[in-house]
């Protein structure tokens, strides 16, 4: 089951393969995809492994209880995906509860939360308390896209495996047609107002909200007036001001897909730092909610709320 990855996901393949060959396996696992599509089927053959009674071998003949896995209906392995945009504490609640029964088949009990950074603080705060006090038997597998948005000590009680990202990515010209759909204003056009210098201290600021979000998410709500409506309040300057951030994920993006940086040669640092806070999904769909909320302010939008629709509508709320 695991050899499907030794040639594309390497260190994780070996990091499995030691774990299996001691038959010592961790309380719980954290995968971090890093934009692979390899992340769920990863946690389900990893699943496989400690489930199946003949340790996952090669000849295992596809088991009875790996058919149950494979079909979806084997007891003791529970898949908790998001219930709408976020993770629920309703739905750890239930599966603590499940997990409270005796076992039908076997001595452990394996539980996969898909898309782990879609937890909320109520869920996240459960799955904790689960994962602070782990019960015999009881193995926890997380996957997420981006760890820094689960809570440091969640992070701190699992034992990290990260996946190789998509290589195919640099050679999908659908992706890259996408990107440049979504950049309304041209390279150039936005190099001549970029270096305007009457605009140097307003593209620190962007910079400094841009570094605050990304570190704080929602909390930056609370600090719109500090980071944003001191310097950018009327339709003008706001539209510019998007441009710019849009302009900077643009660049974040080129790093991430290791081409050339466009503009911001001078803030590689931060460039880098982002760039490892955002997967190339993530990153595209932040150009793509700034680029449609630009657009609306050529329809009288409410410019004290743009912002707040903008942070809200990135964090999936």
């Amino acid at each position: 089951m695991l050899e499907q990855f030794e040639t594309k996901q390497p260190i994780a393949y070996k990091i499995i393969n030691n774990t299996l060959n001691k038959k010592h396996f961790a309380h719980a696992y954290l995968i971090e995809t890093n934009g692979s599509d390899d992340g769920f089927v990863f946690a389900l053959t990893l699943a496989k492994l400690i489930l199946c009674p003949k340790d996952g071998q090669v000849n295992c003949d596809n088991c009875n209880q790996c058919q149950m896995i494979d079909n979806g209906n084997f007891p003791e392995l529970k898949i908790i995906n998001p219930d709408g945009n976020w993770i629920k504490k309703e739905q750890l609640i239930e599966l603590q509860e499940e997990f409270k029964k005796k076992s039908l088949i076997g001595n452990k009990k394996i539980y996969i939360i898909n898309k782990a950074e879609k937890l909320n603080i109520n869920a996240s705060n459960t799955i904790l308390k689960f994962l602070e006090e782990p019960s015999e038997g009881i193995i926890a597998i997380l996957i997420t896209n981006n760890i820094y948005q689960l809570l440091e000590t969640i992070i701190s009680r699992c034992q990290i495996i990260s996946l190789n990202g998509n290589n195919d990515f640099l050679n999908n010209k659908t992706t890259f047609e996408k990107i440049g759909q979504l950049l309304t204003v041209t390279k150039e056009e936005f190099e001549v107002f970029i270096n305007d210098e009457n605009k140097k201290n307003k593209i620190s600021t962007i910079l400094k909200f841009i570094n605050y979000y990304e570190k704080n998410h929602k909390k930056v709500l609370l600090y719109m007036n500090e980071y944003w409506f001191n310097q950018f309040n009327d339709k003008e300057s706001i539209s510019q001001a998007i441009l710019i951030i849009i302009y900077f994920y643009k660049d974040v993006l080129n790093y991430k897909i290791n081409c050339p940086i466009e503009i911001f040669n001078d803030h590689i640092e931060e460039i880098k730092n982002i760039a490892e806070l955002n997967s190339i999904d993530v990153l595209i769909n932040k150009i793509k909610i700034y680029n449609e909320n630009r657009q609306l302010l050529d329809y009288n939008a409410n410019i004290n709320l743009l912002m707040d629709r903008i942070i809200i509508k990135m964090e999936g709320v």
